[in-house]
């Protein structure tokens, strides 16, 4: 069950530490939030030490998440631009939201081994959800889980900002630069650059 998974003893242990120093927190593997049967599938890296691993649900309360969620109300796909608990009432429409990576990685990088030990979980809701037929992988880190999880060689679709790839079982992918803190105040995301792969992805649907 994803919620007790220790598979990542350094993860495990790490989540541990947090529990400790923040007992109010979450601080265990973050469930996917959203509409189980929605056309629309977006793949992060893993949940934020303040963000998701405090609240429990992805991209909520979290920095990256003031850019995503903005840009979901804007495009139909919310009820309201902001999320900061997951009891504020926000709604995800026609869209689900989940990480490559399921629980807080140490300075939010995940080793290759606990990005392959997790793609189960990703494997499992890509072939639970036929209806998702188009995917957003936010960064590199999540284009690769999604080739994974598919059983795709990881060099059968280069990842590149706004690229479009048609996968064999009829999927598309669209890659975007991830909406952290660091590529947005470096500006190699802008708003302007996300509403852009937003505005591409509601005319695919």
């Amino acid at each position: 069950m994803l919620e007790h998974c220790v598979s990542c003893p350094r993860l495990a242990g790490f989540l541990a530490e947090v529990r400790q120093k923040h007992p109010e927190y979450h601080a265990r593997p973050v469930a996917p939030f959203g509409d189980p049967k929605a056309r629309l599938l977006i793949v992060g890296l893993a949940p934020g030490m303040h963000g998701a691993n405090r609240t429990g649900r992805p991209f909520t309360g979290d920095y990256a998440g003031i850019l995503l969620y903005e840009t979901l109300h804007k495009f139909g796909f919310a009820n309201r631009p902001e999320s900061v608990a997951r009891d504020d009432g926000f709604a995800l429409i026609d869209c689900r939201i989940t990480n490559a990576v399921k629980c807080l990685p140490p300075q939010n990088k995940p080793e290759p081994a606990e990005i392959r030990t997790c793609n189960r979980f990703l494997a499992d809701e890509l072939a639970a959800s036929p209806e998702a037929r188009l995917i957003l992988a936010l960064g590199l880190v999540a284009h690769k889980a999604v080739l994974m999880a598919l059983g795709l060689k990881q060099g059968a679709c280069a990842f590149g900002h706004g690229a479009r790839h048609a996968l064999p079982d009829g999927r598309i992918l669209i890659d975007s630069y991830h909406c952290s803190r660091y590529n947005t105040q470096t500006r190699r995301l802008t708003a302007a650059d996300f509403h852009h792969v937003f505005a591409a992805i509601r005319a695919e649907l």
